[in-house]
């Protein structure tokens, strides 16, 4: 195997990938190598859903297997190998009779079909042994001795970006919101990497289109959010148990928990969200069920102990899974694209197995009463305060605002975040959203002029609700995003993380700082091209980032 799609990549002399018999994330040889062999397949499916496009014809069973294909090879979402034996198969049946469908629409057309070759012409083999012989010529560093390191590293950025991109996608669609274009642009940049692209700038301007395509993709995913679940408000959300049965549930669909709340109505049982699922209380609809209890524990890397002290049956929805412990592998259970080899699966959002798990487990013994966590700031709560916020930028009670945000992890460096919130000056807002949110979402920042300095905006989808609020700014003070007092502090871990990453560059949001290491794949070549047409900087430390942020402000007053 090689993989280096995720910011815990093993990194050594020798280079950064991991390339041993399982990586950091914990997926083994096999699974990761079929992982690779799905990906190269939807190329090909890609290529004829692309043309197919191009002469009218839409297939949306094709445009959703895209989907919910690629966001099964993000890190942390499914391990086992069994399913994407399955997935291939699939793969292939679809692929054969995309092409028939191309054939008969090209002609139809008055058009000579194109005798296509690469991913949409590759066979798998009908046994695992053989599938994963033919995985080395599907790998994400396949021909690098030839084309060198920059391609293949921008072609893992599309391809990575393309996955976060997916993903958004993929839970917008479950909610009822799909868009043409989504499925356009997602077919088109599959299509490009199936032609095992070279020319850096034409890559580069594929990076962002796919960025542009990101940010329609958070629209829809925020249309299908609030038009579900009404638009977040501020909500106070309780950290601490409730007397009774529990079931917690983490990840990040919103549709898989509103199942769980209603199939759960009724029984005296309380469900609890966890790490990304934090969110989910700003919404109206979601918070209206009185036995949505609260919060319990914290990002999603620190499941492996909290989990472990939950009294009942965790449910792991879309991403964020690591290896189960012997201490809850009975007791949890996976949904939608999640999965581990052995672990329960949840089809058709039948969670009976889970109730009866949280009926014959302790639950909570006794209440107890601490502190809260305030959510639910999205882009209607904040504008809906904008008048009060720019007339505190005005009078400088407000200096500047510090959006400290991204996908959280293990890997040391990672206290950055804390300290940088923590030393953030009393003057300054900070606004927040994903799980990197837990560095210092405990922490007491007061307030200005009413508001609280700490804004969480929500998700790391959310991206679209803070773009959106900047816009806004912007156009109240008559003045571009770059020219607001505004500093993006990005953390960043997996392939979500890309989707949003392209997106600012593809904005023209300049100095975004990202940390607390570089993606492996940005090579120092395109790292240069980030830094100096993009104004892309790598993190150094809290004390002298800040500095650096309030400079101009300070120069200029």
């Amino acid at each position: 195997m090689f993989c280096f799609q995720c910011e815990q990549t093993t990194r050594g002399p020798a280079g950064a990938g991991c390339a041993t018999d399982k990586g950091v994330c914990g997926k083994d040889e096999a699974t990761a190598d079929l992982q690779d062999v799905l990906i190269h397949q939807l190329k090909g499916i890609g290529q004829y859903v692309s043309r197919l496009r191009k002469l009218g014809v839409a297939d949306v069973p094709a445009d959703s297997f895209i989907l919910y294909g690629l966001f099964t090879t993000l890190t942390n979402v499914n391990f086992n190998r069994a399913r994407f034996v399955e997935m291939i198969a699939e793969a292939a049946r679809l692929r054969d009779r995309l092409r028939t469908a191309y054939e008969a629409a090209a002609k139809a057309a008055g058009q000579q079909p194109e005798t296509l070759t690469g991913a949409a012409a590759f066979v798998p083999a009908d046994n695992i042994t053989g599938l994963l012989a033919q995985a080395s010529a599907a790998s994400v560093i396949a021909g690098r001795d030839v084309v060198g390191e920059d391609v293949i590293g921008l072609r893992a950025l599309l391809l990575y970006g393309l996955k976060g991109v997916a993903a958004y996608a993929h839970h917008a669609e479950v909610l009822g919101e799909s868009r043409d274009e989504i499925a356009i642009g997602v077919a088109h940049a599959l299509d490009v990497l199936a032609s095992n692209p070279t020319d850096l700038g034409d890559m580069l301007e594929e990076a962002l289109a796919l960025g542009r395509l990101n940010f329609k993709v958070m629209e829809t995913l925020d249309a299908a959010n609030t038009g579900t679940f009404g638009a977040p408000s501020p909500h106070a959300v309780r950290t601490t148990p409730v007397e009774g049965k529990a079931i917690l549930i983490s990840g990040h669909d919103f549709r898989d928990l509103h199942e769980l709340l209603e199939a759960t109505k009724g029984t005296g049982i309380n469900v609890y969200t966890h790490g990304e699922m934090l969110p989910a209380h700003g919404y109206p609809k979601l918070r209206a069920y009185p036995h949505l209890a609260g919060n319990y524990g914290g990002a999603w890397q620190n499941q492996q102990i909290e989990f472990a002290a939950f009294p009942g049956p965790i449910v792991m929805t879309s991403n964020c899974l690591i290896e189960p412990q012997p201490l809850y592998r009975n007791r949890i259970f996976t949904a939608g694209p999640v999965g581990w080899p052995g672990i329960r699966h949840i089809a058709n959002g039948d969670y009976s197995a889970v109730i009866q798990a949280a009926k014959a487990l302790p639950g909570f013994t006794k209440t107890v009463e601490g502190p809260t966590l305030t959510v639910g700031f999205g882009r209607e709560a904040v504008l809906g305060a904008a008048g009060e916020v720019i007339e505190a930028v005005k009078s400088g009670a407000i200096r500047h605002f510090f959006l400290i945000g991204g996908c959280d992890g293990a890997a040391p460096g990672r206290n950055y975040f804390t300290e940088f919130a923590e030393q953030a000056p009393s003057d300054t807002m900070i606004l927040t959203l994903g799980c990197g949110k837990y560095r210092f979402n405990s922490h007491d920042f007061g307030a200005i002029g009413g508001l609280p300095r700490l804004l969480d905006i929500g998700q790391c989808n959310d991206s679209y609700s803070a773009l959106v609020i900047a816009t806004a700014l912007a156009g109240a003070f008559n003045c571009g995003v770059n020219e607001l007092p505004l500093s993006l502090v990005v953390s960043w871990f997996e392939q979500k993380a890309a989707a949003v990453f392209l997106t600012l560059l593809a904005l023209g949001v300049r100095n975004v700082r990202i940390g607390p290491t570089l993606p492996a794949f940005l090579t120092p070549a395109i790292l240069d091209i980030l830094v100096n047409q993009f104004g892309v900087l790598p993190i150094t430390t809290a004390e002298a980032d800040i500095q650096a942020a309030l400079a101009p402000r300070i120069a200029a007053e």
